[in-house]
């Protein structure tokens, strides 16, 4: 299979790319929203996957995951990733007067929220639509306690949610297997941009920084490291984008290469911060470089959705 962007794609994500490239501020802890409201109203990035019938777009989920891959790649807080998670839980598991309601809000860009359990949720705090998955099936949430909890990547905001009246709106079960699935690619996904980020700021350095009268990049064992953070990087971008086709389409393996794709991009993720770290030299600790906030989103991703070792272990089962 042909994993190759069409043109269109290509385009959407150049678009979002050039956008974040000159508005995206990585060093805030919670996400910009103007920012966010432009990338709502000139590109629909929260619209992509919804169908039309629901204020949306009418793509798929696959466009939606393309955008994540930019955002990533701006390390900038945004509420892209639980807004996805959360409409698609709804396509998958509510009755269609609660998608005809809250689906075009989150089209919109009202920031959306998925409560899965009693763990922290991904920006609890700050959506405006909240829906959990219960016992009782899945319910609206409102009125809601929520608190704001400290994380190491500032960027990636989680908030705990407790109490609130609740409204019943559809199949907590439906919801809950379909909301897991696209938190792993998602996470995935950002994985991949923050890849591409680190090995282009790493190769960037290495042109620069001169070292007994060279450029540390004209190295032959700093050019073999570097090649190999290219390796997993690309290795990377094909598993993130067979397992989001796969999610997009609801294939039959889509679980089975979701689990290795959030699996393979956390763990080459971080090897390849931690190289990126390591080929910076000193500078790459201070809080004035970005190496440090590549580092931090690595750890904070490999955890989000589960870890690398909880997804191998759902693949061997």
């Amino acid at each position: 299979m042909d994993f190759a962007l069409t043109e269109e794609q290509r385009e959407l994500a150049s678009t979002v790319r050039s956008l974040l490239g000159k508005r995206a501020d990585a060093r805030v802890e919670q996400y910009d929203q103007t920012l966010w409201q432009t990338l709502c109203e000139q590109i629909g990035v929260p619209a992509l996957g919804i169908p039309e019938e629901y204020g949306g777009a009418g793509f798929s989920l696959f466009e939606s995951l393309v955008a994540l891959e930019e955002v990533g790649r701006s390390l900038a807080p945004s509420p892209l990733l639980s807004s996805l998670v959360t409409s698609e839980a709804l396509l998958a598991g509510a009755d269609e007067d609660a998608k005809q309601r809250l689906l075009p809000r989150i089209a919109e860009g009202e920031v959306a929220a998925f409560v899965d359990g009693s763990g922290p949720v991904l920006d609890g705090d700050v959506a405006t639509v909240l829906v959990a998955a219960t016992d009782d099936g899945l319910v609206e949430l409102q009125d809601a306690d929520r608190a704001w909890v400290p994380t190491m990547d500032q960027t990636v905001r989680l908030a705990t949610v407790t109490g609130g009246s609740t409204n019943p709106i559809g199949d907590a079960t439906k919801a809950r297997d379909r909301a897991r699935l696209v938190g792993a690619v998602g996470v995935a996904a950002l994985a991949v941009g923050c890849a591409e980020r680190a090995l282009d700021m790493t190769v960037s350095y290495s042109q620069e920084r001169v070292q007994f009268g060279r450029p540390i990049g004209s190295f032959q064992a700093l050019k073999h490291r570097m090649a190999d953070m290219l390796v997993l990087l690309e290795m990377s971008r094909t598993a993130s984008w067979a397992a989001s086709y796969a999610v997009a389409t609801h294939a039959d393996d889509a679980e089975r290469l979701a689990h290795v794709a959030k699996s393979y991009c956390c763990d080459a993720l971080s090897h390849i911060a931690g190289e990126a770290v390591q080929l910076h030299g000193g500078i790459a600790i201070t809080w004035e470089h970005d190496a440090q906030l590549v580092f931090k989103r690595a750890h904070a991703l490999s955890q989000l959705f589960d870890s690398p070792r909880e997804h191998r272990a759902r693949v061997a089962l």
